[in-house]
């Protein structure tokens, strides 16, 4: 099995940061990307950021210039680094993998996973 888990979220000022980590693990075969969604109270889950093992990136235009995404393939963690934090980014922050898992001695095609969330909390 695989298992997505967040950590880094919490409450802060506006105008201040965070580190959002998502670290992958059990029978993973390889990772083709991950993303950061977030969802926010009665609002539908949107991508914020994406990252491919190619180094390609995707940033929602609300949090291009003040998020960076990036990848550790060596530890299948991906990070979002959020500065100048406003109190419109308070969500649920979800990461997504697609990936590739183990299956015996074989791995099934790409597919996507999800971690539990963790919330984020900018207050004004």
């Amino acid at each position: 099995q695989v298992q997505l888990v967040e950590s880094g979220g919490g409450l802060v000022q506006a105008g201040g940061s965070l580190r959002l980590s998502c670290e992958g693990s059990g029978n993973i075969h390889s990772i083709q990307a991950m993303c950061w969604y977030r969802q926010a109270p009665g609002k539908r889950r949107d991508m914020v950021a994406g990252v491919t093992t190619s180094s390609n990136t995707y940033y929602a235009e609300s949090v291009k210039g003040r998020f960076t995404i990036s990848l550790d393939n060596t530890k299948n963690t991906v990070y979002l680094q959020m500065n100048s934090l406003k109190p419109e980014d308070t969500a649920v922050y979800y990461c997504n993998a697609e990936l590739r898992e183990y299956i015996g001695s074989d791995f099934n095609p790409p597919d996507d996973y999800w971690g539990q969330g963790t919330q984020v909390t900018v207050s004004s």
